[in-house]
């Protein structure tokens, strides 16, 4: 598929009239159109209709995906549950912006990501987004924060640009505020820094944490902070994680090796009880003449070599290796095998 996009909108305080639905329809004959909710997708063509005028008149959100990168998300309240005012001191650029449009206020977040595999066929997203807008009609301001951190990570803003409020709860995200950092793709360590300044949620509630709250806040005596103390302190904590995870990885490759190595030692213990036996086996295997034969032949032959290498008997399997070139080199696909296994022919 070289081309994908997904369009799905849905209305939440109204369901929408019989002539809305008509009108809707006409905009597109393959779309799955209910009182709640219109979803399409192309593979091929283009949406007609107009997303930002859509949500003016019929719906309460949106969301679009496209497979070379492209995430937007569109949500609408009314005025009276979230003023332009609040919105914009987190939306305040192209990535995220806020307008007003008649009584109501409009979220347009937008995330541009060139680089990666794609595998999502945008189902699923919208509905487990939706809840935010109950939680900012409720005054929980997270996920303007963090629409207002995404500018920050894409550079948007100027690098002395200071946050805005920092709201209690960035670091115990809903399953929702979850979904919304990763539909807009907020880096993990941004956004672990950035809860390093927001109280929690039972503090801010019992009021013990109230101290830590207000500290926090671009009007307390502490210096807020940048976007360019935000950036860096990420990149500080990318590169730490990323230090630590090779570490661990390099730990349990280690781990994993001296396993196989405990493993390949045992079983070669268990060999040397048996090796008069595995050579009458090998010289079986091979005069059977069969292809198939030779593999489990060539397989054994490893096995008493590395054997002997343990051993230190390298002469003597090297001896018995000779003579057994010597008594079948009149067999090409046993030679090839025992070459392409590294058993060469001693002296050879």
């Amino acid at each position: 598929m070289s081309e994908y996009q997904y369009y799905e909108f849905q209305a939440v305080d109204r369901p929408l009239t019989e002539q809305e639905m008509r009108e809707l329809r006409a905009c597109s004959s393959r779309a799955a159109i209910t009182a709640t909710r219109f979803v399409n997708h192309y593979e091929w063509g283009s949406f007609k209709g107009d997303p930002s005028a859509w949500m003016e008149k019929y719906f309460d959100a949106f969301l679009y995906l496209a497979n070379w990168g492209t995430h937007e998300l569109m949500i609408r309240l009314p005025r009276k549950l979230l003023d332009l005012e609040t919105a914009r001191l987190y939306c305040r650029d192209r990535a995220a912006s806020a307008r007003l449009k008649g009584d109501f206020v409009i979220l347009e977040l937008s995330s541009e990501e060139e680089d990666g595999t794609w595998d999502d066929d945008g189902s699923g997203w919208l509905s487990s987004l939706i809840p935010l807008r109950a939680d900012l009609a409720a005054g929980d301001h997270r996920a303007l924060y963090l629409a207002w951190l995404l500018s920050a990570q894409g550079r948007e803003m100027d690098e002395d640009a200071t946050e805005p409020p920092v709201p209690a709860g960035l670091g115990e995200l809903t399953a929702s505020l979850q979904a919304f950092a990763d539909f807009l793709r907020i880096d993990r360590d941004l956004l672990h820094v950035a809860a390093t300044a927001s109280a929690r949620l039972d503090a801010v509630a019992s009021g013990t944490g109230i101290e830590q709250w207000i500290a926090a806040l671009p009007d307390a005596k502490e210096t807020p902070r940048t976007v360019h103390d935000l950036l860096g302190a990420a990149e500080e904590r990318t590169e730490k994680r990323r230090r630590e995870e090779t570490q661990r990885a390099a730990a349990e490759e280690a781990r994993r090796k001296q396993k196989a190595a405990e493993e390949r030692d045992r079983y070669l213990d268990n060999l040397a009880r048996r090796e008069p036996m595995i050579w009458e086996q090998v010289e079986m295997l091979i005069s059977t003449k069969q292809p198939s034969r030779y593999d489990d032949a060539v397989k054994l032959l490893c096995d008493l070599r590395d054997l002997a290498l343990r051993d230190s008997r390298v002469s003597e399997v090297e001896a018995r290796l000779l003579r057994l070139y010597e008594a079948h080199d009149k067999k090409p696909s046993l030679i090839e095998r025992l070459r392409r296994a590294g058993l060469t022919k001693p002296g050879g």
